[in-house]
């Protein structure tokens, strides 16, 4: 690898296309939320059987992604 492409590896993002990503990433979390409010509503079925282990699991999983969303991007809470 030569210094050059290598300098340029280690550049930094541009601060447009942080804040590009940042804003895309606030979308699709509020997709997962509404998507959260479907899994609870599943939750509520009284014939789920063995698969209410797979909802709990992803609505904690979905609950740890929100939580460490909130914490990086306070403003957006």
């Amino acid at each position: 690898m030569t210094e050059e492409s290598r300098s340029t590896l280690c550049e930094p993002l541009g601060q447009e296309k942080a804040i590009m990503d940042a804003e895309i990433i606030k979308e699709r979390i509020k997709l997962i939320e509404g998507k959260r409010d479907s899994l609870l509503r599943l939750l509520e079925q009284p014939d789920l059987g063995t698969l209410r282990i797979d909802v709990n699991q992803a609505l904690e999983e979905m609950d740890d992604l929100i939580d460490e969303f909130k914490r990086t991007f306070p403003e957006a809470s």
